[in-house]
């Protein structure tokens, strides 16, 4: 079984697939955070702007593998010229995303996409892979599709994964009461810095989940 915080249908709204059509499926739990507003000062990571805690998301509870893909299939057009695209999420989708899930998925004819903090190792049979680095982590994911840093994060520096075995390497403004400022940062550092690129959250923008 798998512990979802919620289903559902949008627009991807960041990195390369931003615009395109999606499920998202959120993972419940992080190993980064508890989710709790109350212990956000001693998490790993302090500036998650996520709920993952839960079930009481949108088509949230507790799944099997086939179930899911149910979802995924309920929630998606009826379009045979175009399979379903589903984005994994949370929290930290690979505290329980396995290969089980994946070659269930695959079976619909599902394509998958992950969005991680690479602390965990990814399944072989993933099909896209964002990995968002967060400061004070050992990151064992060093190669995939591309590398999203939040910026600027105190304790990350771009710089050292510019090496990295990654096609698309965006850093993203940090949301915010600086987020004005750090819009300006990231404008800054990707035009010294062309191998980058920003990626802004359109979803907020467009006003969708």
């Amino acid at each position: 079984m798998y512990t979802i915080k919620e289903i559902y249908y949008t627009l991807q709204g960041e990195g390369a697939h931003t615009g395109r059509p999606a499920i998202f499926l959120r993972f419940s739990g992080c190993n980064l955070w508890s989710g709790r507003e109350k212990d956000r000062h001693k998490a790993i990571c302090k500036f998650c702007d996520t709920d993952f805690r839960g079930t009481n998301g949108e088509r949230g509870g507790k799944y099997t593998a086939i179930e899911i893909a149910e979802h995924i299939l309920d929630l998606w057009p009826d379009d045979e010229d175009i399979h379903p695209y589903v984005v994994c999420t949370g929290g930290e989708p690979l505290l329980q995303l396995d290969a089980e899930l994946c070659v269930t998925l695959h079976k619909k004819q599902i394509e998958i996409a992950i969005e991680t903090n690479g602390t965990l190792p990814v399944p072989d049979n993933i099909d896209w892979v964002c990995m968002s680095p967060k400061a004070n982590t050992k990151i064992v994911v060093q190669n995939g599709n591309e590398i999203k840093i939040v910026f600027p994060q105190a304790g990350i520096d771009p710089s050292s994964f510019k090496d990295w075995d990654f096609q698309h390497f965006f850093i993203q403004p940090m949301d915010g009461p600086s987020l004005a400022s750090n819009i300006e940062d990231c404008i800054q550092y990707c035009t010294q810095h062309p191998q980058w690129k920003v990626s802004v959250q359109t979803h907020k923008l467009l006003k969708i989940p």
